[in-house]
């Protein structure tokens, strides 16, 4: 089996390659390290790169830039068919896409377009997933009715507003009439396009749109990798800084590992161009202060945090994901990890290190 996967030294590439290459496959990495020159230092890649390179014989890396559209094409054709394709490669934060606009669409869609059309041409009967973003609906789940606690916001009992309930978020709710920020608009670009592909040309292409995406080896910074950016700051007594909402903003965590799971029963029982929202749900939810808590209270770590004005643009007020349809799809796939699991699983790794 042949997979190729974009984005390899990234938390979900890296953590795709570990347990597809454990499986017996071949893979092959896309990665140019792109993470560094969006973040610096602290979103350098390559010590995923070479720690796959030296545990496992089958793993190769191609430094390829997915904007480069005749290297893609190239790959594909001389090292292809692929039997998977799982594309991970983005840039993934609100504010740096307002800093280089270009650059921010040409990774995210046209990069995007790039692979989609290099596997029509040459792996046509292969699984192609996308690792979308739940900033594809923009700021319409803050339309949801809320009710605020003393440590969170979350939905109101009562909902007239589509795609919203007790249970969260699900593929109802709308992309439009609503602000995205710059980077939610190029990965709506670019899900589109892979939902387009599934259904215009009969391909099997499956779209992944993820809230907090989480583990220990991620390479997180402050614009972009929450949980394990809060437990560096806790850790290294950084300064931590909330963006608004009072801290009460909600977000729920999904392990890699279970993300991964959910990609290989996708890859197992392929669609054309299906859409599913996947995230650690209700019960993997929690406000900045509710994790704050966590730290202090089951990890000992204090964290130095302080209020730094408004919300960032198109930032959500509550989110965790409604799975219900993808666990209808799939009735075999479960979450296997608690956020006090992933949690304890990255401060352990802080300590060892």
């Amino acid at each position: 089996m042949k997979i190729l996967v974009t984005g390899a030294g990234g938390l979900i590439g890296s953590e795709t390659c570990r347990f597809y290459l454990e499986r017996g496959a071949k893979v092959r990495g896309v990665d140019n390290n792109m993470r560094k020159y969006f973040f610096g230092k602290g979103g350098d890649t390559s010590n995923n790169i070479s720690a796959l390179k030296k545990e496992y014989k089958k793993f190769s890396n191609q430094a390829i830039d997915i904007r480069n559209r005749d290297a893609i094409l190239n790959l594909f054709k001389n090292h292809g068919p692929f039997d998977l394709i799982i594309h991970t490669a983005a840039q993934p934060s609100h504010d740096w896409a307002a800093r280089e606009p270009f650059t921010d669409f040409d990774v995210n869609a046209n990069g995007t377009l790039n692979l989609l059309e290099a596997f029509r041409q040459h792996s046509p009967k292969g699984v192609f997933i996308f690792t979308s973003t739940n900033k594809v609906y923009g700021d319409n789940p803050n339309n949801a009715a809320l009710i605020e606690t003393k440590t969170r916001y979350d939905y109101a009992p009562k909902q007239t507003l589509l795609g919203v309930s007790s249970k969260g978020i699900d593929e109802q709710m709308s992309l439009d009439r609503c602000k995205h920020s710059l980077f939610g608009a190029s990965k709506a670009a670019a899900d589109i396009m892979v939902q387009e592909y599934g259904k215009y040309f009969g391909l099997k292409t499956g779209v992944f749109r993820g809230g907090c995406l989480t583990g220990p080896q991620h390479s997180a910074v402050e614009l972009h990798g929450f949980l394990t950016y809060i437990v560096d700051c806790a850790f290294k007594k950084k300064p931590y800084k909330i963006f608004g909402y009072k801290g009460k903003q909600v977000r729920d965590h999904i392990h890699s590992i279970d993300v991964v799971r959910a990609f290989d029963c996708f890859f197992k029982n392929p669609k054309n161009g299906e859409v599913y929202n996947i995230g650690g749900t209700k019960q993997n939810s929690a406000s900045i202060l509710e994790v704050i808590e966590i730290l202090k209270k089951d990890f000992g770590l204090e964290l130095n945090y302080k209020y730094a004005g408004q919300n960032r643009i198109g930032d959500h007020i509550c989110y965790y994901t409604n799975m219900s349809k993808f666990m209808k799809d799939y009735p075999g796939w479960k979450r296997t990890k608690s956020l006090k699991e992933i949690i304890r699983e990255i401060v352990e790794k802080k300590r060892k290190n």
